[in-house]
């Protein structure tokens, strides 16, 4: 048994790497062992979640003019990233989003708003009333990214049906200062601990590529693991021109499956979900996540950048013999 074999036996009981494993898995040593450490990764999940993949989507319902300095982000005040700029979507509109996003196979449909915390007045009570119309009207299971919360904001969220709340630490705890100064790590820990207290799961993941070492990097899985969260976003860095992280130079696809692959390893029950950059960053290789552990995507584009399309990801899948979950009645 290679040391493959014993890491996805012991992430099926329960047990997660060591950072100094996980680190120098980051980096694969030869074409060998990186299919070794593929072949763990996705026997984890296919025991853990089997051949079934989700698909979601978001809603940009609010964007630009950020009071944050997140160093990847086109949206912050800080930075000249050129995105969009507009106040909260009516509600209509968000729930006509949902319903196409529902025709073309997706069973999560999550608001999106930019700012440092979650909207107030009028504007949450308008994003609870979307979240209840997704629910009766859109077949789609509500997820909202709000920022970071309040418990009163928490509750509310949850007594108007959100079961699922979705707030990124974005980088570990040791390299998180030198990509955003105007709030801290912890800030991001509290936030979905609120998520849970208030009964909502949570959906917890991060960026890899923002110039972080192999062990920052597992880091970041093993804090958002920790919090045993029933989702984990992978995002991997598409830099964009005028942020501070537009000269970085993207992870090879080898270095983005091979994060994958330890991210599944560290939490084997969560669904892994590869979504901004997998199209920029993994290329032609992009189906091969699903080889790497992830069991689930986000389909269509994200917050200020395109992605693939339902039919292409839909394609992918039946050629991988993978499929698709579109049933919205559990969670």
């Amino acid at each position: 048994m290679n040391q493959y074999e014993q890491a996805a036996d012991q992430a099926l009981a329960g047990v997660m790497p060591s950072l100094e494993q996980a680190a120098a898995w980051l980096e694969p040593a030869n074409l060998a062992e990186f299919t070794q450490l593929m072949a763990a990764a996705g026997r984890v999940r296919q025991t853990s979640l089997g051949e079934g993949v989700e698909f979601c989507a978001i809603v940009n319902a609010r964007s630009g003019r950020c009071s944050e300095d997140c160093a990847f982000c086109s949206q912050s005040a800080h930075h000249a990233g050129g995105a969009q700029v507009y106040p909260l979507l009516p509600v209509d509109e968000i729930v006509a989003r949902g319903k196409r996003a529902a025709a073309d196979g997706v069973r999560r449909f999550s608001i999106v708003t930019s700012g440092r915390d979650c909207p107030q007045g009028q504007d949450l009570d308008d994003i609870c009333r979307a979240i209840e119309r997704l629910r009766e009207e859109a077949g789609v299971l509500p997820c909202a990214s709000l920022g970071l919360l309040s418990p009163e904001q928490a509750r509310r969220l949850a007594d108007a049906g959100l079961k699922r709340y979705h707030h990124n630490l974005e980088a570990g705890p040791t390299h998180f200062a030198r990509i955003c100064t105007t709030h801290a790590f912890e800030d991001r820990v509290a936030t979905n601990q609120m998520a849970r207290e208030a009964g909502m799961e949570i959906c917890v993941g991060g960026i890899v590529g923002l110039g972080e070492s192999p062990r920052e990097r597992a880091e970041l899985a093993q804090a958002c693991a920790s919090l045993e969260p029933e989702s984990v976003p992978l995002n991997f860095l598409n830099p964009i021109n005028g942020t501070p992280l537009g000269g970085v130079t993207k992870l090879s696809p080898m270095q983005a499956l091979a994060a994958v692959a330890v991210f599944r390893l560290f939490a084997p029950k969560a669904h892994l979900r590869c979504c901004g950059g997998r199209a920029q960053v993994l290329g032609r290789l992009a189906p091969l996540m699903y080889m790497a552990g992830a069991s689930a995507t986000m389909t269509g584009d994200y917050l200020t950048t395109e992605g693939c399309t339902p039919h292409e990801d839909a394609a992918d899948l039946t050629d991988m013999g993978l499929t698709l979950i579109t049933e919205a009645g559990a969670n």
